[in-house]
């Protein structure tokens, strides 16, 4: 026996149903639903929420941010002049107006700290400078291009990556004597340490070429050199801008490396803390402060772009952000 609840179909001659059909003001707007209030995303954009949460990124930006400030406005943080010569304190301690006493020389150690991240930080920002452009044009045009040009541009690469950059930054220090200045000492390091983010920034080129979207390029029309601008390398920097932090703290140090040897910067034209800790070793076993404080801010320099370069390596790292 049929369940009277589910509905008869219509017998043979028996009229169809009809079907009522609402108007359209009175049937209930259905939309789909689309987050258009959906964050945006991308790689920098990642990485910038992963470190601004980090601790040891803000720690590392307040370090650079003051480092920076004082270099370039030190007479916010002393007013005394770093060459006046004061022989009658010489090794004196400190005293009011000078926090850190004198050197064996007379000059006062706290502006000589000042004044000397001017030169330092200087010349490290020309050497990544220089390391990065050089670099990224020889990586980048190997990498892309490949063929014999690859060939040509990997030799010399490898030829340069053999020789050690502190080596050959003091032979060319040594030969240019005369011409001893911050961006002399900025070509002499950065021309022999640009192998590394060349290498670096070739395998990401090699790796990013074939992708679809640098194909669809080509397809549409766009040149070779367009496309490695436009496609190429925005999409291939981000570990050369990781290694190019990383090495900012390695050419502040040799730089200061340089002045103690005695082939970096004039010691009676510019003030930098690898003079300073060169000059220092003359009183090291009576008074060892000239040459503690100069290099405590070296080490507190390169401890911040250290910090901040490993902070944004981890950020750019997608399988590192992962992990945690």
């Amino acid at each position: 026996m049929p369940d009277s609840s589910t509905p008869s179909a219509p017998g043979i001659g028996e009229p169809l149903p009809t079907h009522f059909v609402a108007a359209v003001d009175e049937t209930p707007a259905v939309v789909d639903a689309v987050r258009v209030r959906e964050k945006k995303s991308n790689l920098w954009i990642d990485a910038w929420r992963d470190m601004r949460v980090r601790p040891m990124f803000w720690i590392s930006v307040v370090i650079i941010l003051l480092v920076v400030l004082v270099s370039l406005f030190p007479t916010l943080f002393t007013s005394v002049d770093p060459r006046a010569v004061d022989l009658a304190k010489s090794n004196d301690g400190p005293e009011p107006g000078h926090p850190l006493g004198f050197t064996k020389q007379g000059y006062d150690i706290y502006s000589r700290v000042i004044y000397g991240a001017s030169t330092s930080v200087s010349v490290g920002l020309l050497v990544i400078a220089i390391t990065f452009v050089v670099g990224t044009l020889m990586g980048s045009l190997a990498g892309f291009f490949g063929g014999f040009l690859d060939t040509v541009l990997s030799r010399a690469g490898d030829i340069f990556f053999s020789i050690p950059y502190i080596l050959a930054a003091v032979v060319v220090m040594s030969v240019l004597a005369d011409y001893r200045n911050p961006l002399v000492i900025a070509f002499a390091i950065g021309g022999f340490s640009w192998p590394i983010t060349a290498r670096i920034v070739r395998s990401e080129v090699l790796r990013v070429k074939n992708a679809d979207f640098v194909m669809a390029a080509g397809s549409l029309g766009l040149s070779r050199g367009a496309t490695l601008v436009r496609h190429v390398l925005p999409n291939a920097l981000a570990p050369a801008i990781v290694v190019t932090t990383l090495s900012l703290a390695s050419a502040i140090v040799a730089e200061a490396t340089l002045s103690f040897l005695g082939v970096g910067l004039p010691p009676g034209q510019y003030i930098s803390w690898g003079n300073d800790i060169s000059a220092a070793q003359l009183s090291l076993r009576t008074d060892p402060m000239p040459l503690i404080w100069p290099s405590l801010a070296l080490s507190i320099t390169v401890l911040g772009f250290i910090l901040l370069g490993e902070t944004v390596r981890d950020a750019l790292d997608p399988k590192a952000r992962a992990r945690r």
